[in-house]
C-alpha cells in the first residue's frame, strides 16, 4: 500500500476545499464583489416582482427603487459628513434642482435621459463650486446654518418657478429616441448606485480619500502635512452636490411627478432624514449608510407594512421607527456598523474559548 498517495487522497480535498475558502474570503473583502452581490440581489427583486412570477408585490419593488435613490444621496453625504467632517442640510434643495431640470430637460427641452443627465452634473458642478466656495469658510454648526439658508433660498426658488405639480409621463423618457420602461429603469437606478458604491469606496482607500480623513481628524495636522483644506472640503461638497442632484434625476424619471408646494422630498425633513439615515447607519460606512437610508424611508413601507399590527396601526409605525432610532444613537454612537462590529467581535470571542477549551491554550 502506497502510504503516500493514500495520505494525499484523504488530505488533498480538504485542503482544496481551504484554499476555495480563502479565495472566496479574500475575494469578499474587495469593494466590487460586495457591491456586485448587491446589485444581483436588485436584480432578483426585480424578476421576482415580475407578473409571471410575482413572488414579490410590485409596491415592494416600487419602495426599493425609492430607497435606492435616496441611498444615491446618502452616499454623498456619507463621504461630506463621515469622511471629510461637513455637515450640510442642503441635500433637499439639491434633490429638488435635479428634479425640476429633468423636468425641463424630458418635456420642455426635448432632450433625453443621457443628455439631461450631463445637464443636470454640470449644474450641479458649477452649484457646488460656488456654494461651497462660500460656505465651507465657515465650520460646525454655522456650516449646516449656512447651507440650511441656502437650501431655502433654492427651494424658494424653484416654487417660484414651478409653484404647482409638475409632471412627465412615459412617452417623455426615452434613451435617444428608444423607449425606457420601468423595469429598464430600476435596473440603471441598481447599476447607477452600485458603480457610485464602488467609485466612493476607491475613493476613500485613495491618497485623496486619506487626505479628507486626515483633514477631519485634525485640520491642524492635515495643514502640518501639507494638505490644502478648501480644496479637499470642496471637492467633498461638489461630490455630495453631485450625488444629491442625481438622486433627485432618479427621483423624477421613476416617481414621474412632484409638487413643488406640497411635497416632502424639497423639505427640511428631508435633509435632516438623509443626515439621520448616515448617522444610524455609520457615518464611516457605506454598507452602514446603505442600511441608514432602509431604515429610514423603508422599513415602514416594505417591512412593517406586511405585519398585521403595524399595518393595522400606522402611527404606532413611526414610534416604533422612533425608539430605535434613539436606542441605535444612545447606546450605538457608532450606528449598524458598530452593531456589527460589536456581533463580530463576540462571535470571535466565543470561537476563541470554544478553540481553547477543545485543544487547549493556543501558543
Amino acid at each position: 500500500m502506497d502510504f503516500r498517495k493514500e495520505f494525499q487522497r484523504i488530505t488533498a480535498p480538504k485542503m482544496e476545499g481551504k484554499r476555495f475558502l480563502q479565495k472566496a474570503r479574500y475575494a469578499l473583502k474587495k469593494p466590487y464583489v460586495q457591491f456586485g452581490l448587491l446589485f444581483v440581489a436588485m436584480i432578483l427583486v426585480l424578476i421576482l416582482s415580475m407578473p409571471q412570477i410575482k413572488v414579490i408585490p410590485v409596491s415592494t419593488k416600487d419602495s426599493i427603487a425609492i430607497v435606492m435613490i435616496y441611498a444615491i444621496a446618502s452616499v454623498g453625504f456619507c463621504l461630506l459628513l463621515g469622511y471629510s467632517g461637513l455637515a450640510s442640510l442642503g441635500t433637499a434643495g439639491f434633490i429638488g434642482i435635479g428634479s425640476l431640470i429633468t423636468f425641463y430637460g424630458l418635456k420642455d427641452w426635448g432632450v433625453t435621459m443621457l443628455p439631461s443627465l450631463l445637464i443636470i452634473g454640470v449644474i450641479a458642478i458649477v452649484l457646488g463650486v460656488v456654494i461651497g466656495f462660500v460656505s465651507l469658510r465657515i465650520e460646525g454648526i454655522y456650516l449646516a446654518i449656512m447651507t440650511l439658508c441656502m437650501s431655502e433660498v433654492i427651494v424658494r426658488l424653484l416654487k417660484a418657478l414651478e409653484g404647482g405639480a409638475i409632471v412627465i409621463t412615459k412617452s417623455h423618457i426615452s434613451f435617444f429616441g428608444l423607449a425606457v420602461p420601468d423595469e429598464a429603469v430600476f435596473i440603471i437606478i441598481a447599476l447607477v448606485l452600485v458603480g457610485l458604491l464602488i467609485a466612493t469606496a476607491n475613493l476613500i482607500n485613495s491618497p485623496t480619500g486619506r487626505a479628507m480623513q486626515a483633514m477631519k481628524s485634525s485640520t491642524s495636522a492635515a495643514q502640518a502635512m501639507g494638505i490644502s483644506l478648501m480644496k479637499y472640503r470642496l471637492l467633498a461638497f461638489v461630490i455630495a452636490t453631485l450625488l444629491a442632484t442625481v438622486s433627485g434625476f432618479f427621483y423624477m424619471i421613476f416617481i414621474k411627478a412632484i409638487s413643488m408646494s406640497t411635497s416632502t422630498v424639497i423639505t427640511l425633513s428631508m435633509s435632516l432624514n438623509i443626515l439621520g439615515a448616515v448617522i444610524i447607519g455609520g457615518a464611516k460606512s457605506l454598507w452602514g449608510t446603505l442600511f441608514g437610508t432602509f431604515f429610514v424611508f423603508g422599513l415602514q413601507t416594505i417591512v412593517l407594512k406586511e405585519i398585521p399590527f403595524f399595518a393595522n396601526n400606522p402611527d404606532i409605525t413611526v414610534l416604533f421607527t422612533g425608539v430605535l432610532m434613539i436606542v441605535i444613537v444612545m447606546f450605538f454612537p457608532g450606528g449598524f456598523a458598530e452593531i456589527v462590529l460589536r456581533i463580530k467581535l463576540l462571535i470571535m470571542k466565543l470561537v476563541k474559548k470554544w478553540r481553547i477549551r477543545r485543544y487547549g491554550i493556543e501558543e
